[in-house]
């Protein structure tokens, strides 16, 4: 059965843009995305966290004739997404457990009635017979499934729930399928698109990197100090800190509350009422910072989370990715802070191996991935979009540790370079890294002294390193491409590039032994030029009044505070000064709904703070 177009054009969705949404311009990829929507194609989107996946469904749906059925998998979301829709002027509604029975009944007739243009609904409530049934009565335009990467198992985040969800192209033959994600390898897409049963889909991916995330990695060395100096560097602004585990959660959390911090705790040894409350103060801005395991964060849709911080090294790059791009969602400036060990590799390793036998070498490859990252002294943003097929043009990225100079290098980079590598071809390039290491600190280990290796010209040549570092600068040249890892043993091979180095033609980049102070001093480079970007024109003061009046309006209304304006908006008010309707209705992300909900009271703040402060209104 022939699937149903709608005539609906470009221009029209640019019309529901700005005026729902208010905003001017689609992101890179949302119009192609939208028009797979309206042309009644089945499509698989992967856009970054902050890219407006969810904008690619949302504003065809309220261009298209009948309803939009959006798969989310946590009440929490579903609760924010249709706040922030109806904030916009649009009807939409949810299905789920936090509903009483006359709350369903009422949400039944309003669809029934067609009055609703988006119905969310979890997975495993989507695929019941009578929900089926039901939906089938009432005009599904189409399908939109968010966190699709939840469907497949080589995923990060594998839920059974959605598997079922392939029934939708077996009993709505005309309603396309869309799946939407943030993070997806090239086998996750092919098993995203093949479980869902998508036909033919329009695939679409985004560029990985985001640009307004300053990323930093260090050896964890008294993490409560480490921790602090970076919160201290964030005072007042929202941010998550990733825990490995429920004990170091309570622990940290107590360390900031007694600093004087607004933070609350999550993870799944606590009451569900217990989680949701503090979820919903990190929310609401009621609480600044929550201290989690990784059961916090999936469906998450803070826009103004300005740090994010790991304690302990993830699982793997496709959770690092998903975490830390919690961070930043509005566009602005936001800090990734990774603090790892070599414990955590080995804590990991051990739960691979006590792990499913089938999944373990994905796992080891991905464990082996975020180790790399870890370890190796290259730029955080390239090595991040390399591990999903994507580069980056140019030598730095100008916004991570490494390419901004706040990581520490050896003066004498090359002359090291050229010991490690040279131990290599006179161990015939036979051993691995952790073997080379140890001939190169003089270890007096039993298979060196069998192998004769002992009698090496390179034979504790680094000498005076710890056999740690020595091991980190092996993983920087096998990341910087001067040595391979080959077989079964990842057996040290010297490529093209080393063999440069070994004749002194090239300079490697090796960080020095680790010191006691994790983080980079703020106010490097980029840091300073990515916030001075956003912070360009806009009166502080100005902002943090209209912050105020944002929060109290947000408490009026029961919802978090961005749901009423994100940031984003508010920077830009407080840069224009708008005194009239008209004025505000040109600001960043203010649609008509909300110049009509709350533009007499915020250009009448405004307008009030620039008589009083004598600033120029209306710029």
């Amino acid at each position: 059965m022939a699937k149903m177009m709608h005539s609906v054009g470009p221009e029209r969705l640019q019309e529901a843009l700005r005026h729902y949404w208010g905003y001017e311009q689609f992101r890179p990829l949302q119009e192609e995305a939208m028009s797979a929507v309206l042309a009644g194609r089945d499509s698989l989107v992967v856009l970054p966290t902050g890219g407006g996946k969810s904008l690619c469904f949302q504003v065809p749906a309220v261009c298209m004739p009948g309803m939009a059925v959006v798969v989310s998998p946590l009440i929490s979301l579903m609760k924010d997404q249709v706040d922030a829709l109806r904030a916009n002027g649009i009807s939409a509604t949810y299905i789920n457990s936090s509903l009483g029975p006359a709350e369903r009944r009422a949400t039944a007739a309003e669809v029934r009635a067609g009055r609703i243009k988006l119905l969310y609904v979890a997975p495993e409530r989507l695929v019941q017979s009578h929900t089926i049934e039901f939906l089938k009565g009432v005009g599904v335009s189409l399908f939109a499934i968010d966190e699709a990467h939840c469907i497949s198992e080589w995923g990060h985040d594998f839920r059974p729930e959605y598997r079922e969800l392939r029934k939708l192209k077996v009993e709505f033959p005309t309603a396309a399928v869309h799946a939407y994600t943030a993070t997806a390898t090239e086998p996750v897409r092919g098993d995203i698109a093949e479980q869902l049963g998508l036909d033919d889909p329009v695939q679409l991916v985004g560029n990985f990197d985001r640009p307004n995330l300053i990323f930093r990695v260090t050896r964890r060395s008294g993490l409560a100090n480490q921790i602090r100096e970076i919160v201290d560097r964030h005072r007042s602004e929202a941010g998550i800190v990733y825990c490995l585990s429920r004990a170091e959660v309570e622990e940290t959390c107590t360390m900031l509350v007694d600093r004087g911090y607004r933070a609350v705790t999550y993870h799944a040894g606590m009451s569900d009422v217990d989680r949701n409350r503090n979820q919903d103060a990190f929310l609401t801005d009621r609480a600044d910072i929550v201290v989690a395991t990784i059961a916090f964060g999936m469906g998450i849709d803070k826009p103004n989370v300005r740090f994010v911080i790991h304690a302990g090294m993830p699982k793997s790059l496709e959770n690092y990715q998903q975490e830390s791009g919690r961070a930043g969602r509005d566009g602005l400036e936001a800090e990734c802070c990774l603090l790892y060990s070599g414990s955590d590799i080995a804590m990991w390793k051990r739960r691979v191996e006590e792990s499913d036998p089938g999944a373990q070498p994905a796992s080891q490859r991905a464990l082996r991935a975020i180790a790399d990252y870890c370890t190796h002294a290259v730029c955080r943003h390239r090595a991040l979009v390399r591990y999903f097929g994507q580069d980056l043009p140019g030598d730095r990225c100008q916004a991570c540790d490494v390419c901004l100079g706040d990581v520490d290098l050896m003066s004498d980079s090359q002359v090291v370079g050229q010991k490690i590598l040279s131990s290599v071809v006179r161990q015939q390039q036979r051993f691995g890294g952790e073997y080379t290491a140890l001939v190169l600190k003089g270890s007096k280990d039993q298979r060196i002294l069998q192998n004769g290796h002992d009698r090496l010209t390179t034979f504790g040549l680094l000498a005076d390193f710890e056999q740690r570092t020595i091991r980190d600068w092996i993983e920087q040249l096998v990341g910087q491409e001067y040595l391979t890892k080959s077989g079964e043993y990842n057996v040290l091979q010297v490529t093209p590039l080393g063999w440069q180095l070994l004749r002194g033609e090239v300079q490697p980049r090796l960080t020095k032994p680790a010191a006691p102070v994790a983080t980079a001093a703020p106010g490097s480079r980029k840091r300073r030029t990515v916030a001075d970007d956003s912070w360009e024109g806009v009166d502080r003061e100005l902002f943090d009044e209209l912050r105020k009046l944002r929060r109290e309006r947000a408490e009026d209304l029961g919802v978090p505070a961005y749901i009423v304006f994100g940031d984003a908006s508010l920077r830009d008010m407080a840069r224009k000064r708008p005194t009239t309707l008209a004025g505000f209705r040109g600001v960043k992300g203010v649609g008509d709904k909300k110049t009509a909900d709350f533009g007499a009271e915020f250009t009448g703040l405004i307008g009030a703070f620039c008589r009083e402060h004598g600033v120029t209104s209306d710029q």
